[in-house]
């Protein structure tokens, strides 16, 4: 222990998916206005833009603009799907409701409660983010069957954002602190990392910046999946993602073990 830091390694527990199914038990009572929010705002940049945009645009990158927008809106979906899980619920399970605390008083540390709100996480985005497959598929923006594939690459994305969310709760006094993360970490993420146009039309500089991204990594394992292509450099994609996603698990513990135990 280092400053008050518990620096230990994480432990992952069966005990995680206790977390995950209290979660679970209390969205069911919340399930229709949630899949309201979760892909209303997705299905009207799929039809504003996808059909309005797209009439003029045509194809882009060999692809209808529908099938590329509709892939990285799915993508997308799952980074703010994960984000918004991740701060604003975790918030208030930690701070107004105290749930966390209650947790405490059981077997069930720390390490629990992180690993099982970020698979939470990632199951909402991946909920979401197959509403909107869906949604796709109706409107003729997917091209064939693999399209399937797509959704477990939703629930590593969804892992990916869950844990750099919970370090914004973990250091967070109010909700207001959120908007600092969606203002320069997300928001830049969703103009820049290929949802709405191919990375390769930014400037060399940028294109370098942006492949450090994990939404950049996202986009590229479902777009081709969705206009059923094959996808390039599969295992590089993925170990980008779950590389954020596990860094991101420990420091989201180091500094949760810090604001509810030490």
């Amino acid at each position: 222990m280092t400053s008050g830091y518990d620096l230990r390694l994480p432990r992952l527990r069966s005990s995680a998916l206790t977390v995950w199914r209290r979660n679970v038990l209390v969205w069911r009572k919340l399930i229709t206005p949630s899949l309201l929010i979760n892909f209303g705002e997705p299905l009207l940049y799929l039809l504003g833009l996808g059909y309005g945009l797209g009439l003029f645009i045509g194809d882009m990158a060999g692809l209808p603009y529908l099938t590329f927008l509709a892939s990285g809106i799915v993508a997308s979906s799952a980074m703010n799907t994960a984000s918004f899980e991740g701060m604003y619920s975790v918030f208030t399970r930690m701070v107004p409701q105290r749930t966390y605390e209650s947790m405490l008083a059981t077997p069930i540390d720390v390490d629990d409660i992180i690993a099982g709100e970020m698979i939470w996480c990632a199951t909402k985005s991946t909920i979401s983010g197959t509403a909107i497959l869906l949604v796709a598929s109706i409107l003729g923006a997917v091209e064939e069957w693999r399209a399937v594939a797509a959704i477990p690459v939703m629930f590593v994305t969804g892992l990916c954002f869950a844990g750099p969310a919970i370090v914004m709760t973990a250091i967070s006094k109010s909700y207001d602190f959120f908007n600092y993360y969606f203002t320069l970490v997300v928001t830049p993420m969703f103009i820049l990392c290929g949802v709405f146009y191919p990375v390769s039309t930014l400037p060399a500089a940028l294109q370098s910046v942006v492949q450090f991204l994990p939404l950049t990594h996202a986009v590229a394992l479902v777009r081709p999946l969705m206009a059923g292509l094959e996808p390039q450099s599969v295992l590089v994609h993925l170990a980008v993602l779950l590389a954020y996603a596990l860094a991101s698990y420990y420091l989201a513990v180091v500094l949760v073990r810090r604001r509810l135990v030490v």
